[in-house]
């Protein structure tokens, strides 16, 4: 049983979930929780994907005590009735953690996809970070995306027979969805793509940037658009008001600035296969954007995936307005510095992801099967780990 709630959620299982449905050994059930709706249900067309069970619970101005709640009240007699021999939630979202805990309770094995991941800093991003150590505490199995994730889990406690670094499925999604090039609904976007001008794609919406530090965020593009008038800023926005009230009121007027709804994940990618640049609080695109060659500037303090930034394909520059334009001007104006980010090697793995993931499934649920070692480049360290566990 795979059980997810967002769209972040849903891009990273939608592979999962296809090897398992071409599976000889496997019977996939999927689980929707509706944390998000209408983006959880996009992202779920474009794979082919119809969910077995669709719990619901999205609710206007939810708190995440709610979100945790509802999901564990009615998730549980789904398990109760059908008895998975494992349940596989994927990340830091209160959905994964819930659905965790509810498995934990019915003692069901819990598969974590993405596992591993930390900043170090439990208030950020929040409550991401205190997620993802609670669902290490009562998993079975952790699939950690690189041998750095591999090494927090170990530090945390985590018996290395217990883990299989896998790479991260974001990747296997991302070039299933490129390939496809869909088009675009929104004729803003379609002109924005058709011009042959520089894109910088930005996003954000984590909640530690609420309020002053989102304010700034808002007043930077505008100045970025003055500045660069020859290059498009493209905003897909996030449907929290906090956020749209932040941001918008700073961008009116701006001719080189096109503000959209939330593109469909199909779309998402297509454009970030066409930008010249990423700015966001993501966590998901700091995964994404170095696949395709794009730098990624990360309005954050500090990430649970210091890999990329490591590798120089991501830099952390905070939300300090002045810092995010002086950022983004050195990429647009200097060719050595946007081609060392360009060209750095991304970190995160080979399309190969869901694969690895099923294997190391099948050999948790069956002991019996031989021990699983990705092939894939990590950096060139996993000749130094142990082949016991798969790591």
């Amino acid at each position: 049983m795979t059980v997810y709630g967002t769209r972040p959620e849903a891009i990273k299982v939608a592979p999962v979930i296809k090897a398992l449905e071409t599976s000889e050994e496997f019977k996939s059930v999927t689980v929707v929780t509706g944390q998000h709706r209408e983006m959880l249900d996009q992202v779920n067309e474009i794979f082919g994907i119809v969910p077995d069970y669709d719990l619901d619970i999205m609710s206007h101005g939810q708190t995440l005590a709610q979100i945790f709640a509802r999901v564990m009240e009615q998730l549980d007699p789904i398990l109760a009735d059908l008895k998975p021999d494992a349940v596989v939630v994927q990340g830091d979202t209160s959905t994964s953690t819930a659905a965790a805990l509810a498995a934990f309770y019915r003692q069901i094995p819990v598969v974590h996809l993405e596992a591993g991941l930390r900043s170090g800093d439990i208030m950020s991003p929040f409550p991401e970070e205190a997620n993802r150590k609670i669902t290490s505490q009562i998993a079975s199995l952790h699939l950690a995306p690189t041998l750095r994730s591999l090494a927090n889990l170990v530090a945390g406690g985590v018996q290395l027979e217990d883990i299989a670094v896998t790479g991260n499925t974001v990747i296997d999604a991302l070039y299933m969805a490129v390939e496809r090039r869909t088009a675009f609904t929104d004729q803003a976007v379609e002109r924005v793509a058709a011009s042959g001008r520089r894109i910088v794609l930005v996003t954000t919406h984590r909640r530690e940037n609420w309020g002053d530090a989102m304010e700034g965020v808002g007043r930077a593009l505008a100045r970025v658009a003055r500045r660069f008038p020859d290059t498009e800023i493209v905003l897909p926005v996030h449907r929290n008001p906090v956020v749209r009230e932040a941001v918008l009121p700073h961008l009116d007027g701006l001719a080189n600035v096109t503000v959209t709804e939330p593109l469909a994940y199909g779309e998402f990618t297509h454009l970030l296969s066409l930008s010249t640049l990423v700015l966001t609080d993501s966590g998901g695109l700091q995964e994404e954007a170095p696949s395709l060659g794009k730098p990624v500037l990360v309005m954050r303090d500090n990430t649970e995936r210091p890999e990329a930034v490591e590798a120089g394909t991501a830099r952390l520059i905070g939300t300090d307005e002045d810092r995010i334009v002086a950022e983004v001007a050195r990429l647009l104006t200097s060719e050595i510095a946007y081609a060392a980010m360009a060209q750095s090697v991304n970190p995160y793995g080979d399309g190969q992801s869901a694969a690895r993931t099923i294997e190391a499934t099948a050999r948790m649920l069956t002991p019996v099967l031989p021990d699983l070692l990705p092939d894939f480049d990590l950096g060139g360290e996993l000749t130094a780990a142990s082949a016991k566990g798969g790591a």
